[in-house]
């Protein structure tokens, strides 16, 4: 019998999967009550690739991680938008965001909240171009 082969997709969504697992995913609803907007601002946020979601089992969701203790932190969203420019897909830039880095050390979204910002947003330019 042959061995079954995951596709690509199957393998990232997998990959994602795991590395989301420990988050805190929120709506668009729950998004738009912690930014304090109205929820068609959140969907402004997605539809400017200001902010990336995630279908997990048929709905969008968003990782809290990516929101700021003061609303959309600019440096997260600047690496989003950076990472979209350059072709990532929105599963390839949360997969980027939440790979533990140990030059970072720890998660480039957790960087992004911290003075290793602009290094985070340095790599994916650099990745992107």
């Amino acid at each position: 019998m042959g061995s079954r082969v995951e596709s690509p997709t199957v393998s990232a969504q997998t990959h994602l999967k795991q590395l989301l697992s420990g988050e805190t995913l929120l709506s668009f609803p729950d998004v738009a009550e912690a930014l304090d907007v109205p929820v068609t601002k959140v969907h402004d946020y997605i539809g400017a690739q200001k902010l990336v979601h995630w279908v997990k089992n048929g709905k969008k969701v968003i990782p809290e991680s990516l929101l700021g203790d003061d609303g959309l932190s600019k440096f997260v969203s600047g690496a989003i938008t950076v990472l979209y420019d350059g072709g990532f897909n929105a599963e390839e830039i949360l997969t980027f965001l939440f790979t533990p880095d140990e030059s970072l050390p720890g998660r480039p979204v957790d960087a992004l909240h911290g003075q290793k910002a602009r290094e985070v947003i340095r790599r994916a330019q650099a990745m992107a171009f």
